[in-house]
C-alpha cells in the first residue's frame, strides 16, 4: 500500500491535494518487512512502483565477522552504498575501501565487487540501486535457494541462476 506525499514547500493541510494543482507527487512503500538471505538482513524502504522504476533504496544488516554476497557485477543499474552503522568493507574491481557511518560509494555497472564486515559489531548500510531494475524478489528467491541446503553446502548453480535472472552477473573465483 502507497500514501502521497506531496513535495511543496510552504503546506501546512492534511487537505491540501497537490495532484489537483497539477504539482509533483512521490509515493512511499509502506511495507518494510526484512528479508533474510543467510545472515543478511535486508529491508526495502522503497521500490521500482513507489519511484516510477527511477530507484530502489534497501537498508542492509550485515553481521560482524560476516562475508556477504558472492562477488558479481551488474550492468543495468549503479548502486550507491551509504554507511548508516558499523564498517563494511568493499572490494569494487580489486580496491577496497571502507565504508563507515555518512560515508558513500558508488558501484558502476559492470564493476565487480563484494563486501565483508571484519568488524566486531554489526553494520548497517543503505544500498541505492538506480535505476530500479532490482528489488525485493531477487532477495526472496535467494533466501529460498539458501533454505532448500540449510546444513549443507548452498547449490552454486541454483544461486547463478537467480543471479542471472535478477541483472547480476557472478563473478568468477578470485575476480574481486
Amino acid at each position: 500500500m502507497n500514501r502521497t506525499i506531496a513535495l511543496t514547500a510552504n503546506q501546512t493541510t492534511s487537505h491540501y491535494d497537490p495532484r489537483a494543482r497539477g504539482e509533483t507527487t512521490m509515493s512511499q512503500a509502506t511495507d518494510h518487512a526484512t528479508i533474510t538471505v543467510g545472515a543478511l538482513a535486508v529491508r526495502f524502504l522503497i521500490e521500482a512502483a513507489d519511484s516510477n522504476g527511477a530507484a530502489s533504496v534497501f537498508e542492509c544488516g550485515v553481521p560482524a565477522n560476516a562475508r556477504m554476497p558472492a562477488p558479481h557485477s551488474h550492468d543495468g543499474f549503479e548502486e550507491t552504498i551509504y554507511g548508516l552503522e558499523g564498517v563494511t568493507t568493499w572490494t569494487i574491481d580489486g580496491e577496497t575501501v571502507d565504508i563507515g557511518p555518512g560515508e558513500a560509494v558508488c558501484v558502476a555497472r559492470g564493476q565487480i565487487h563484494g563486501f565483508e564486515n571484519h568488524g566486531t559489531v554489526d553494520a548497517t548500510f543503505l544500498a541505492i540501486a538506480t535505476p530500479a531494475v532490482f528489488g525485493a524478489a531477487y532477495f526472496r528467491e535467494m533466501s529460498e535457494v539458501l533454505a532448500t541446503t540449510a546444513g549443507g553446502p548452498p547449490d552454486l548453480a541454483a544461486i547463478a541462476e537467480v543471479m542471472r535472472r535478477h541483472g547480476l552477473t557472478p563473478a568468477p573465483p578470485n575476480a574481486t
